[in-house]
């Protein structure tokens, strides 16, 4: 799907064949027939025609009965033609629409949201090295994929119309032509031969200006949907940060990157009337001229019935076969005269075309990340795994920005994690902590170094900012599996440990009071929920990056508990804001070991543990004669 006809043809050549081609065929069997009543109508205006030439004719003993029938059959083949074939073809036509589209839109969404994480690598280009991330993903997958096969199909029917008019019409004109005087080389085909010139005398030329007219439309519609998806995007991004803007007094700012916005969308828009107007005038002034003129007065009189002029004169053509001919003839003037009228379309098909094989190529170029980020810098990141009981370990990492020759900004020699370890990570803000815990996941694109995993744990990253789906609570707290993974109890139980005891009637909903979950939760709420979703999900290897920080010191003591009671294997590499890691109530250390990043180094170490400030005080007071201290302190550690 990364061509033009790729993109056209998969859905024909996908595990869903065979409800494409039905569709398909439905649809041409339709067009066919509607193709053939048009040749049915020229027939039957003949016989109209004809019925009213010869009215006054003593052969014709019931002229009036005569021309009622024929009138009656006119009528009759017009419904049987629009409100029969071309009705049911409508409806044939709608359910292919919306069945490839659904088929498209749930193969780019599987693309997207793949174990490789593609949505997010996708985001990641660079246009400094040459590789532009495509914008407005959400405006490709929606309105161009939509736009898109519902022009394709529009079109399509249109071209075989035009193809199977020219069939049926071409067929019959052959069948019925007789020789030309002046003109007997052509033999019997005389004037089907006049009648096939005389419609493709003007069409060229105009059909050449659509098309120039076309291309610029094109290329506006793609600039113009990049602008609106740009505003569009910015408006929903505005609506989530809602509260901070206020909060800030930040509407102005807010405002004159709206009108900024806006601006490239005016500006396009502008280009874009004059283009459109222009083909406008050219359509009206080429429908004014060809039909009015040329099709009304030249095309329906002359073209259309001059070719088969001669032959009637002459007295070879009798009356009733010149006026089916000439009808013929008007029927392939209009037919050919509909691929200008449709060069809008095509223009747009296009610039939605253009839109979502773009994506697909973005897609297609992600799917190794570090081939891909190795065009804009250095990515040469290894993973392996290793035997459980060694835990995870990392050797000579380096972290770097984008650019081949960019100076690490953190380096970590040799970093070991033990099985059930819990190690804090501290330093400096913008030090690159977080980057370095995304550097393990594989979120990190530019460094090298090797990431040793141990072979059969899970892992799970708990980042700070906690973002919930518009999906049922038991779904929330059993990502990133099912809901079907475990039972309402089980999930009862994880919520009652983590502190939301009070939702577990809830679990079935999608929204509360009207409010989807996200914006039901407070920032606390969110965090504890990361705790329901770590003791469900028993995690071998858990990462914390900064997840108690919307929470009260009780709150992260009660957070750490929760995992240390429920996963007693895990380990856990944690960033948190304080320069000193929190401990339980009773005094105990929930780390084991520290990661200190300095001056772009990170070292480990055993955790120096830090004594209560109750006990450092006994500890200063000089002994008692009759108590030694540190038989104090121990008694009073145990209480």
């Amino acid at each position: 799907m990364r061509t033009f006809w790729g993109l056209m043809r998969a859905y024909w050549f996908s595990d869903r064949w065979k409800e494409a081609w039905t569709l398909t065929l439905v649809i041409a069997l339709l067009t066919a027939l509607s193709s053939k009543a048009g040749v049915w109508f020229a027939m039957a205006l003949g016989e109209l025609g004809n019925s009213i030439a010869f009215l006054h004719d003593a052969a014709n003993t019931h002229p009036l009965q005569t021309i009622l029938t024929n009138a009656g059959i006119l009528v009759l083949l017009v419904v049987l033609k629009d409100a029969g074939f071309t009705g049911v073809r409508n409806l044939v036509s709608t359910t292919l629409h919306r069945k490839w589209r659904g088929w498209l839109n749930s193969q780019f969404n599987q693309a997207l949201l793949d174990g490789n994480h593609t949505h997010f690598h996708a985001q990641h280009g660079s246009a400094a090295g040459g590789i532009v991330a495509p914008d407005n993903i959400d405006q490709r997958i929606q309105e161009s994929i939509k736009d898109m096969t519902g022009g394709a199909i529009g079109l399509a029917m249109g071209v075989l119309g035009v193809a199977t008019s020219l069939y049926f019409v071409g067929e019959n004109l052959i069948g019925a032509s007789v020789e030309v005087k002046g003109l007997e080389f052509l033999g019997s085909y005389g004037t089907a031969v006049l009648a096939f010139l005389a419609v493709a005398t003007y069409v060229p030329l105009n059909t050449w200006i659509a098309v120039k007219l076309g291309r610029l439309l094109e290329r506006l519609n793609v600039r113009m949907q990049q602008a609106e998806g740009s505003y569009r995007s910015e408006l929903t991004t505005f609506l989530r940060r809602s509260f901070h803007v206020a909060a800030s007094h930040g509407e102005g700012v807010q405002k004159s990157m709206h009108d900024r916005l806006y601006v490239d969308i005016d500006k396009t828009w502008g280009r874009l009337n004059v283009v459109n107007t222009s083909y406008t005038s050219f359509e009206l002034i080429y429908n004014f001229i060809v039909f009015e003129l040329i099709y009304n007065f030249i095309g329906a009189r002359i073209v259309a019935y001059g070719p088969g002029l001669v032959s009637f004169i002459h007295n070879r053509l009798d009356y009733k076969g010149y006026i089916t001919g000439s009808e013929m003839v008007a029927q392939l003037i209009s037919q050919c005269s509909w691929f200008i009228h449709v060069m809008p379309a095509i223009a747009t098909l296009r610039a939605n075309s253009q839109r979502v094989t773009e994506l697909a190529n973005a897609i297609e170029n992600v799917q190794q990340p570090q081939e891909f980020y190795r065009q804009t810098g250095r990515s040469d990141f290894a993973y392996g795994s290793q035997n459980p009981v060694f835990g995870l370990t990392i050797q000579k990492l380096e972290l770097a920005h984008q650019g081949e020759d960019a100076t690490p900004f953190l380096s970590a020699a040799n970093l070991r994690f033990r099985r059930g370890e819990w190690t804090f990570l501290k330093g400096e803000s913008g030090c690159g902590k977080t980057s370095l815990i995304k550097a393990i996941n594989g979120l990190w694109p530019y460094g090298r170094g090797t990431i040793v995993f141990p072979e059969g744990v899970t892992s799970f990253y708990a980042a700070q900012e906690v973002k919930l789906q518009q999906v049922s609570l038991k779904q929330l707290v059993c990502l990133p599996g099912s809901e079907n993974d475990h039972s309402d109890m089980q999930v009862a139980a994880a919520l009652h440990k983590a502190g939301l005891g009070e939702f577990i009637g809830h679990l079935t909903d999608e929204s509360r009071e009207g409010k989807i979950w996200d914006q039901v939760l407070s920032g606390g709420q969110k965090q504890k929920l990361v705790v329901a979703r770590i003791i469900l999900q028993q995690p071998g290897l858990l990462f914390l990056d900064e997840a108690t920080g919307a929470l009260d010191p009780e709150g992260k003591i009660a957070f750490h508990e929760a995992i240390k009671a429920n996963c007693p294997d895990v380990t856990v590499i944690s960033v948190m804001h304080e320069a000193v890691p929190p401990r339980s109530l009773s005094g105990e250390e929930f780390y084991h070991s520290v990661v200190a990043i300095t001056d772009g180094v990170a070292t480990k170490k055993p955790l120096v543990p830090t004594l209560p400030r109750e006990l450092t005080t006994i500890l200063a007071q000089p002994p008692r004669p009759t108590e030694d201290k540190w038989l104090r302190f121990r008694r009073l550690k145990q209480k």
